[in-house]
């Protein structure tokens, strides 16, 4: 006898999809919480997002598909999305229930996705979701009519405010417990299909059965509407190399019989829609442009939509620049506690080096970074949840075109300069693959957040800190932004280039819902920071960390050190013996002998001065004959048209497995310690000092200039190559990406060192 099964123990699985922008993010929060974990899916790039059903009985995992508008497997999000839903894809439990979310302001467009889903034969739950602004935009939706007419149970939310989520737990349960059926083939739009196009699908899955592929009807159907859709790319690679021909007759005699592939199928559905929403759905019929409306006629226009992303856009990176400098100084107070606390109880030598230069470095070159990439974080969030995101697309499509690409590509870009690596993956979504190949090229030319401690560095010692219009813009803020812009600036001529020569064909239709207005969900939008920046601390900080070891390594052998280490105990006597005096001058304030005290003062004081200065000059030594001096030296004929000296290029070469490497690589070169970081004085304060052989400044404003143009435009991401690679299958477009933006960094430092060096 077959062992019994608990179904309160086992785990069940959900799904829940809907189009961009009809709040199912919050929605999925509202269920699952904090509750949630984020991967790929197996043998795929496309990103899942998996979360424990809380406040039920049972144990039941929501899994979060990717946003899409149709299922029609044009994009590897579609396909993925499908492969799910029908339980096809490997090591990944088929959902036993759907759940459709729509915007319910907005329900005979979003409906053309349910149609689709519809016809999987899965159980369905409809969410109208947003149901608290039904009434604010003049619409009447009779949700237990449509439900009637579906066949489906219909639930009314508004996630954000956590309105109707204990009744979709309460749905979501019952359908468990096999309460809802599948829904009836009978009532789908398929049955509104022409009889040719059915003929037709009947006869391609005879012959794919022949060959060894019994699809569901769902899928046949799809074979045939979507031209090179991915299931037809995906049959090819599995060895049906004549699927092409028989799709291709198909619809020839389709065509023949007066049935246009794939325009009927649009019809179809929105006739079906109309007929499943007639006398379910009013909208008053004279009714004032609403304020989205209003706002849109603003920030949608040519001239002053741009003026007014332009200007937000500058808010962004001088929030960047002064809201992140307290929480900086705290990080870098806590880190110099940390190196003194470790100091005081290790003895100088190796063992002190590694720990305060390598481990301390390391872990706070990551920590460091928080505050920065949380305020960019925030305002994508932000912009992203409130809809100006999808305006700002329309508004960037003019300018996308004369380029070649659409409006689709801005979202992937505009992600890119938070990372590269989601804003790549984010390519996924554009059906057109030429358009995706560039948009995936051009992704790391934007400034992402990990080449912002470079610009921090830079800016803090060699521009100077003016301020205009009463100390709110800075001029520090500005070069900031140029920074940041410079990459999104250069990635036009090379997208034009890209699709000129490498890309060619035609243009890609831009098409994008604009979704009203809504107050953004700070639930939502702490979430997604906390995921980013959690990301990024796991993506970057083990690389980071072990690089920063390798380099204080290569800078601390083969040397020996046992005369610096003298000297640094010397050094550290010194400086106890005048703690002790100073605290005695303190006390003989007053006194007879406070004069001799004070002299004894200053004469300790000469023999720190002295002290400091040879323990300066032996790690100068110890730092130039290291393994990371060698090879410096070695690549220094290379970087000197740039402006650089060896320590440059040394700290540039260490920083290509992450550029966020290269602040903690100078702290090791300048052998400062660990409590180095690009808000660092004392790192500053070296760069300001060092000199070439004749006495010339080794950083001027020209070489400043000159790194963070090289790091605007340089490929130093090897998480972001890696992801090209997964992306396009091939080893070709990483190495082409690495090979064509460091030669476009490499001159864009030459150059602009050599003007502003002629400039003065």
């Amino acid at each position: 006898m077959a062992p019994s099964i608990d179904a309160s123990k086992a785990t069940r699985t959900v799904a829940l999809i809907g189009n961009p922008n009809t709040g199912k993010s919050s929605l999925f929060n509202a269920l699952c919480g904090m509750n949630a974990r984020v991967g790929n899916y197996p043998g795929v790039t496309v990103e899942q997002k998996v979360g424990r059903l809380v406040g039920s009985s049972m144990n039941v995992d929501v899994v979060d598909l990717p946003g899409t508008y149709s299922l029609a497997a044009r994009s590897a999000d579609e396909a993925v999305t499908v492969n799910v839903l029908s339980g096809e894809l490997a090591n990944q439990a088929a959902p036993e229930v759907a759940i459709v979310i729509l915007d319910a302001t907005n329900v005979e467009r979003n409906l053309y996705l349910f149609s689709q889903m519809y016809e999987l034969g899965l159980p369905l739950i409809l969410v109208l979701n947003m149901w608290d602004r039904v009434e604010s935009e003049g619409l009447h939706v009779d949700a237990d009519l449509i439900a009637k007419r579906l066949g489906v149970p219909v639930i009314c939310t508004s996630a954000n405010r956590r309105r109707g989520v204990n009744e979709l737990r309460v749905a979501i349960e019952s359908a468990l417990n096999g309460k809802q059926l599948p829904v009836e083939a009978s009532r789908s739009s398929r049955a509104l299909y022409p009889e040719a196009f059915l003929e037709e699908s009947k006869r391609l899955a005879a012959w794919l059965e022949t060959q060894g592929h019994r699809l569901p009807s769902y899928r046949v159907d799809r074979l045939i509407i979507d031209s090179d859709g991915h299931f037809q790319k995906m049959l090819c690679q599995s060895g049906v190399s004549e699927i092409s021909k028989h799709i291709e007759e198909s619809r020839e005699r389709l065509a023949a019989s007066g049935c246009r592939v794939p325009m009927f199928e649009t019809k179809v559905r929105y006739g079906w829609i109309r007929q499943l929403i007639d006398g379910a759905v009013t909208r008053k019929e004279s009714r004032s442009a609403s304020p989205s409306d209003r706002i849109d006629r603003w920030l949608t226009h040519r001239w002053v939509g741009m003026l007014v992303f332009v200007l937000i856009m500058f808010l962004v990176f001088q929030s960047i620049t002064l809201v992140a400098e307290w929480p900086m100084k705290r990080i870098e107070e806590l880190q110099g506690i940390a190196s003194s606390a470790v100091e005081a109880v290790v003895p100088s030598g190796a063992l002190r080096s590694l720990l305060v230069d390598g481990v301390i470095s390391g872990v706070g070159a990551v920590v460091v970074f928080i505050p920065q990439i949380a305020i960019l974080f925030f305002f994508i969030a932000v912009l992203e949840d409130c809809g100006y995101m999808a305006r700002a697309a329309f508004v960037m499509d003019k300018l996308m075109s004369s380029v070649g690409l659409s409006g689709k590509s801005f979202l992937p870009l505009m992600s890119s300069f938070a990372c590269a690596v989601p804003g790549i993956m984010a390519t996924r979504t554009i059906e057109n693959r030429k358009d995706r190949m560039v948009t995936l090229l051009i992704a790391p030319l934007m400034s992402c957040s990990a080449r912002m401690p470079v610009y921090i560095l830079m800016v803090s010692a060699f521009v100077p800190a003016t301020r205009y219009l009463g100390g709110w813009v800075t001029l520090q803020g500005m070069v900031l932004m140029m920074m940041q812009s410079l990459g999104a600036i250069v990635a036009i001529p090379v997208a034009w280039l890209l699709k000129k020569f490498f890309f060619p064909g035609e243009q890609a239709t831009f098409l994008m819902e604009l979704h009203s207005y809504k107050w953004p969900s700070m639930w939502v939008v702490y979430q997604r920071v906390w995921e980013r920046v959690i990301s990024f601390v796991g993506r970057a900080g083990t690389l980071i960390f072990c690089t920063t070891i390798l380099v204080w390594a290569a800078g601390y052998f083969p040397a020996d050190h046992s005369k610096l280490d003298t000297a640094v105990g010397n050094l550290e006597k010194l400086q106890s013996q005048q703690s002790e005096l100073v605290a005695k001058s303190e006390q003989a304030k007053g006194a007879e002998d406070e004069s001799a005290v004070q002299a004894k003062v200053q004469e300790l004081q000469v023999e720190v001065d002295q002290a400091l200065a040879s323990v300066n000059a032996l790690r100068s030594d110890m730092i130039e004959s290291s393994f990371l001096g060698m090879f410096g030296h070695r690549i220094e004929p290379l970087v000197r048209p740039l402006g650089w000296d060896w320590k440059i290029g040394v700290a540039t070469i260490a920083s290509f497995p992450a550029r966020e490497v290269i602040i903690a690589t100078l702290g090791t070169i300048y052998s400062l310690g660990s409590d180095e970081n690009e808000e660092s004085l004392s790192l500053q304060s070296q760069m300001q000092q060092a000199k070439w052989p004749d006495g010339r400044p080794v950083f001027t404003l020209a070489t400043s200039l000159s790194i963070m143009v090289f790091f605007a435009l340089c490929a130093q991401c090897s998480a972001t190559l890696m992801t090209i690679r997964r992306e396009t299958n091939s080893w070709r477009w990483p190495l082409f990406s690495f090979a064509y933006m460091t030669t476009l960094a490499y001159v864009g430092a030459w150059l602009t060192y050599q003007v502003f060096a002629l400039w003065g």
